[in-house]
């Protein structure tokens, strides 16, 4: 464990949420790095993802989790215990919400659940405050506060332009307690590099399809490594529960899977700062998302 100064702080903190309120921004944002993949769709994150924040007097292990919401399928119940489990476990609670519109039932259910599973700080988020309309600002500021009547302190923010994050983590630093460095200071995430390659190519296909394909889709790569002429091969299966999903993900003449491939690749190619060559197949494994076996085959699974 490395020798660390006087005082120093560490912990853990649980960044919760229902979809699409920005948490995978905000801890991107605070690494300065890409280690949890974002698109404008809810429910994008469905596994727990530690990002590592290392200082010279302190140390933050962000927990990215998925988004808290009504499960229809096996694979919304991992991932909502995913995140429920994340709680209790965490020295600090980051509670992020739109503030843009009053809290829904799932910000209800979310404060609930955070009052009886820790004691420990709670900070409130108010996320996407460049969407608030300045007529509505003390009523939903308020409305949000009555959730979790003993925060332990509040921001309004901008994660997608790091508005106020600064002070944002300055409040998380004052509430860590002292503690030794649980990573090495170079460390930025607990993940593998397969494991961030497979989100990658997730992530675009994300962002390039719609409607039901998007959330149908699982990404396991089969091979990962680095041949002698210096080339990351990967090779990576995309799952889809339908043969007509399967026909959207590979497109006309093969276009739209290309297209995913290419954007892929060079995100890839970003994170280990070579060249890469990628080999996607599709295939389909019907109502994979309903069956628990196959969801912990996709590597889905509560902590």
């Amino acid at each position: 464990m490395e020798d660390v100064p006087p005082g120093h702080k560490s912990g853990f903190v649980a960044v919760i949420g229902r979809p699409n309120v920005g948490k995978s921004t905000l801890m991107n944002q605070f690494l300065g790095h890409k280690v949890a993949i974002v698109s404008p769709k809810p429910q994008t994150t469905r596994t727990r993802i530690r990002g590592i924040l290392t200082r010279e007097t302190y140390q933050i292990i962000f927990i990215d989790t998925p988004g808290l919401h009504k499960p229809f399928h096996k694979l919304g119940e991992v991932m909502v215990a995913t995140a429920a489990r994340a709680i209790p476990g965490s020295d600090v609670i980051l509670f992020v919400v739109d503030v843009s519109v009053l809290p829904r039932e799932e910000d209800r259910m979310i404060a609930r659940m955070i009052r009886e599973r820790t004691q420990n700080p709670v900070i409130l988020v108010l996320n996407k405050m460049d969407l608030l309309p300045p007529d509505r600002v003390k009523s939903h500021t308020e409305a949000y506060w009555e959730l979790i009547p003993d925060h332990a302190g509040w921001m309004m923010t901008i994660a997608t332009e790091a508005v106020n994050l600064d002070r944002l983590l300055e409040m998380i630093v004052e509430h860590l307690p002292e503690g030794p460095r649980y990573y090495p200071s170079d460390q930025i995430t607990d993940q593998t590099e397969r494991e961030i390659a497979a989100e990658l190519i997730r992530e675009q296909i994300l962002r390039l399809t719609r409607d039901e394909v998007p959330h149908s889709v699982a990404v396991l790569v089969e091979e990962f490594q680095e041949r002698e002429n210096g080339v990351v091969y990967i090779a990576a299966n995309i799952y889809v529960e339908r043969e007509s999903q399967k026909g959207i993900l590979i497109g006309k003449g093969g276009r739209m899977l290309r297209q995913i491939g290419t954007a892929a690749r060079q995100e890839i190619e970003r994170m280990v700062g070579g060249r890469v060559y990628l080999d996607l197949w599709v295939k389909v494994s019907k109502n994979w998302r309903k069956d628990l076996m196959r969801v912990r085959w996709m590597g889905y699974r509560p902590d």
